[in-house]
C-alpha cells in the first residue's frame, strides 16, 4: 500500500504548474515521431490519427486492420517502468486520471478487437532500443494474423 503524506506539495506554483501542463502534446510527440520514421523506412504506409476508430490510434495501416499506439509511460501507466513516477501533489486527482487513461486504453483495445483489428502498443521508454522496435514492429506488421 503506497503511503503519501498530505504535506507534499508542488515546488511549482499554480501559474507555472498549468504553463507546464499546457506543454504537453497528445499528437506528434518525439517518441511518436520515432516510430514513424522507423515504419517509413521500412517501407510501410500509414494514416495518422484515425478519428473512426476507438482511441484515435497513431498510426493506421488500413488495408493490414493493424494499428499502432504509442503511450507515453507516464500517462498511460506503463507498469515497472521508472517513467511512470507518480507526482508529488495532488495525488487523489492524478490517481484517478491514471486511473481513467488506463480504463480507457483498455476499452479501446477491446473494441478495436471486436471490430477485427489488431494494435500494438509501443511505450515511451522501448524506442531506445532501436533494433528490438524494428523487430517487433516487422513482425506485427508482416504477420497476417
Amino acid at each position: 500500500m503506497l503511503q503519501i503524506s498530505e504535506d507534499m506539495i508542488d515546488t511549482l506554483t499554480q501559474e507555472e504548474r498549468s504553463e507546464r501542463m499546457a506543454r504537453v502534446r497528445g499528437k506528434n510527440t518525439k517518441p511518436e515521431l520515432v516510430v514513424r520514421r522507423l515504419v517509413h523506412s521500412l517501407g510501410y504506409r500509414y494514416r495518422l490519427h484515425c478519428k473512426g476508430l476507438p482511441g484515435k490510434p497513431d498510426l493506421v495501416f488500413g488495408p493490414r486492420k493493424k494499428v499502432i499506439f504509442v503511450h507515453g509511460c507516464f500517462w498511460h501507466r506503463h507498469e515497472g517502468c521508472s517513467l511512470a513516477r507518480l507526482p508529488k501533489s495532488r495525488l487523489d486527482f492524478w490517481l484517478s486520471k491514471f486511473e481513467s487513461n488506463v480504463a480507457r486504453d483498455k476499452r479501446n483495445q477491446q473494441d478495436l478487437e471486436k471490430m477485427g483489428w489488431r494494435y500494438l502498443v509501443i511505450w515511451e521508454c522501448q524506442i531506445r532500443n532501436c533494433t528490438m522496435l524494428e523487430k517487433w514492429i516487422k513482425e506485427f506488421l508482416s504477420n497476417s494474423t
